[in-house]
């Protein structure tokens, strides 16, 4: 059962389904009641901080299939990861509807550069026995050239959530935003969702700034010619859009051991792509560059050998 309701900022709320009283958390909009299992869907009115989000997309991965994919990365980690991390087994994870803002805009560019264009020359030259030889080779031309430049920077995200960052959003982008439903608080039913705890401004200015590169990214392979340098260019963004929408993933702690702080592992709901930060063990890095050195030194003694014998 379903119980849609406008809150203040209180958190505490009553199960319509069993009247059980539920304390929902700040940073959330879904509870689920731990007696009868119902979802209450909570819709707290906007704010400067607290957005309605705009569409959604619903989850393709399911729990077990989520956790299995967590500990197949776990274990394919390298060999400098630390051994008790490569055990681990997430044991429990969480279905999370992630806030994250959707970000478009048109980018006007004026840039300057130099393109080399690569032609073959033939010339003649003299051999070590005096015969005159002829051969070719590779020159490059340069010029400069200047001008302007124009695309849709589009289905830019960024994180809304202070609890995982950009950063590992990124590992386990894209997402296939073609997909996308209108939001109704119905599509939350049975999951945890989160509220956006970003400010729509700091995320717009994080969604500029990333947008700014993916159009130097995308100017740098526009350039004509065999080779371009010197590349200098001015963007300026107009008709910024941008809205919040949920996104699914799986979010998995896990801890390498009981002095250790817990490691956040995130796999994509709809796409099954898992990233997470990976503890290094300082031990076997230090282990591995002696190896390396020993077998450089040798290699080395049995070089220096063949030429003693020689």
């Amino acid at each position: 059962m379903i119980e849609t309701a406008t809150l203040p900022e209180a958190l505490e709320i009553t199960c319509k389904n069993c009247g059980a009283e539920l304390v929902l958390e700040a940073h959330l909009r879904t509870a689920e009641c731990p007696y009868c299992a119902s979802t209450s869907i909570v819709e707290r009115p906007s704010s400067g901080v607290r957005v309605d989000p705009t569409f959604a997309l619903g989850f393709v991965v399911e729990r077990e299939r989520a956790r299995a994919l967590a500990t197949q990365w776990i274990k394919s980690r390298g060999i400098f990861t630390k051994s008790d991390f490569k055990k681990a087994i997430p044991e429990r994870g969480r279905g999370l509807y992630m806030p994250v803002f959707l970000y478009g805009a048109i980018a006007h560019t004026t840039y300057e550069c130099d393109i080399g264009e690569n032609y073959t020359e033939t010339y003649t030259t003299i051999d070590s026995k005096g015969r005159p030889v002829t051969r070719t080779r590779t020159v490059t031309e340069w010029r400069s050239l200047a001008g302007r430049h124009t695309t849709y920077v589009q289905d830019v995200l960024v994180t809304a959530s202070r609890g995982i960052p950009n950063a590992l959003l990124e590992k386990v982008e894209p997402f296939d935003l073609r997909a996308l439903r209108r939001y109704t608080p119905a599509l939350l039913s049975g999951w945890i969702a989160e509220e956006a705890s970003v400010s729509s401004e700091e995320c717009r200015k994080l969604a500029h700034d990333e947008s700014l590169e993916n159009v130097g990214r995308e100017l740098d392979g526009f350039m004509p010619g065999d080779h371009h340098r010197n590349l200098r260019y001015q963007t300026r963004l107009e008709d910024e859009v941008s809205e919040l929408v949920l996104l699914p993933v799986w979010v998995f702690a896990v801890r390498p051991s009981e002095t250790e702080d817990p490691i956040q592992i995130l796999v994509n709901g709809q796409t099954s792509e898992v990233a997470g930060d990976v503890p290094r063990s300082w031990v076997k890095i230090v282990a591995g560059v002696l190896v390396g050195i020993g077998l450089a030194f040798l290699v080395w003694i049995v070089i220096a050998s063949l030429f003693l014998i020689d």
